[in-house]
């Protein structure tokens, strides 16, 4: 959501006549979108807003600074307590206020921060102008807000409850962006699975999986997924439209039905290995990955013993692993855990060397296959070497092909026969077609 957000801003000052710059060095105007869910983002703030008092002068000779998003929408002008040199502070329901919080900053000198951090529902920020990253790959919100409160969470009290933007609203943008060359979107929402039910009174998620697929666009991904919603409707929906690709992220959290009742998760143990297994049997071959948090409050030996099992039975392809950052204002905030750091940090690395067994065991029956590949661009480390992602979301590395160039590849579909399969990506020479 923070990326889709910041291509807003970066279009809607574009619109005021705005450059977009290589380096925060070189910019009048610097834009932090923040995130508050884990504590290091927090962290990574203070120390990238602080540096910016020693950054070269700008080219105007007076640099603003901003801050938007969740940290912006919970802090609001208290920022400045911890960061002097804010001038901007706008809120997760404030981007369209951007450009003249910016003028009334530069009208009023370096005295006070220009706050908007207004709780009033203004639409959806898809009104604004966008400037999108990458031509080939849109991200399209369909919803915002949360209204599940588990126990850890910030997200629903810096993104509000669930809204849910008209079916028919979501499709034509699709069709738009598919008219302009996209090829993939990815829909989001705090938890798409509940899509449409304030709105239409019931969720209509599984309805617009199909709908966007008939648009023709070429792959659909979402995120995120609340397991206690994901339905047999729309399973069926994702497996019978071809646009969807083999692949989910489905946040587990924990595999101990104590803790994950402590989490306000409202799913068990038994519940999530049932739905994980109705979804390979209706797409055979999917990868599946997570979320998981260790060291959640109270948390014993045995819980998280239950959580490596869970993910051995499923076997996910990839997982994303925090230990758990209490985050101020949230139910389990308030709970003590007397559980030495070091034991939580010993369960971190089991957990996150069986998660890399696994990723390593997933694409290694990718080996001698062809897979389809979006280019996305050269590698970071060569440029002679192309990077993309399969259907299944993994990271393929391909040689640039003699007599092609990158650029007449980025954003195209390739295929790639796998003939090495690491941890974390695959590897081959491409074959055939550029579609």
């Amino acid at each position: 959501m923070n990326l889709h957000d910041s291509e807003r801003v970066s279009g809607l000052l574009g619109l005021y006549g705005c450059i977009e710059v290589a380096s925060p060095d070189e910019a009048d105007i610097v834009v932090f979108m923040t995130c508050c869910v884990r504590e290091k983002a927090d962290t990574h703030l203070y120390g990238q807003v602080s540096a910016m008092v020693s950054a070269p002068e700008p080219p105007s000779g007076r640099r603003i600074v901003c801050v938007g998003g969740c940290i912006a929408q919970r802090d609001g002008a208290r920022i400045r307590e911890h960061m002097r040199n804010v001038d901007v502070v706008f809120g997760t329901r404030a981007l369209a206020s951007l450009p003249e919080l910016i003028a009334d900053a530069l009208e009023g000198g370096s005295k006070e921060v220009v706050a908007d951090v207004s709780e009033d529902d203004p639409g959806f920020s898809t009104d604004l102008p966008s400037r999108r990253e990458d031509a080939w790959h849109a991200w399209v919100p369909i919803m915002t807000g949360c209204n599940n409160f588990c126990s850890y969470c910030i997200v629903p009290y810096v993104r509000g409850r669930e809204r849910s933007r008209r079916l028919e609203d979501v499709v034509a943008e699709v069709d738009r962006l598919r008219a302009d060359g996209v090829r993939e979107v990815c829909l989001l929402g705090q938890n798409v699975n509940s899509y449409g039910r304030n709105v239409y009174g019931h969720p209509r998620f599984a309805e617009l999986l199909r709908a966007v697929g008939e648009t023709g666009i070429e792959r659909i991904r979402f995120t995120s997924s609340h397991p206690k919603d994901l339905s047999d409707e729309t399973i069926a929906a994702m497996a019978e439209t071809e646009a969807v690709m083999p692949q989910l992220h489905l946040a587990v959290q924990s595999g101990s039905t104590r803790v994950l009742k402590a989490m306000n998760r409202r799913y068990t143990r038994e519940d999530f290995l049932s739905l994980a297994s109705r979804i390979k049997h209706a797409m055979p071959g999917i990868a599946l990955s997570t979320d998981i948090i260790v060291g959640f409050p109270g948390e014993t030996e045995e819980d998280f013993e239950d959580t490596l099992s869970l993910v051995r039975e499923v076997g996910f392809s990839s997982a994303f692993t925090f230990i758990y950052s209490k985050r101020s204002g949230t139910p389990a905030a308030k709970v003590d855990d007397p559980t030495p750091r070091e034991v939580i940090q010993e369960r971190f690395d089991r957990l996150a060397e069986l998660v890399a067994t696994l990723a390593h065991d997933a694409n290694q029956e990718e080996l001698g296959r062809t897979v389809e590949v979006l280019v996305e661009g050269p590698s970071k480390r060569d440029d002679d070497i192309l990077v993309g992602h399969s259907r299944k979301n993994k990271t393929v590395h391909f040689p640039l092909p003699e007599g092609a160039s990158a650029e007449g590849l980025v954003g195209k579909l390739v295929d790639v026969r796998v003939d090495e399969a690491r941890t974390w990506y695959l590897r081959g020479p491409m074959v055939g077609d550029v579609r």
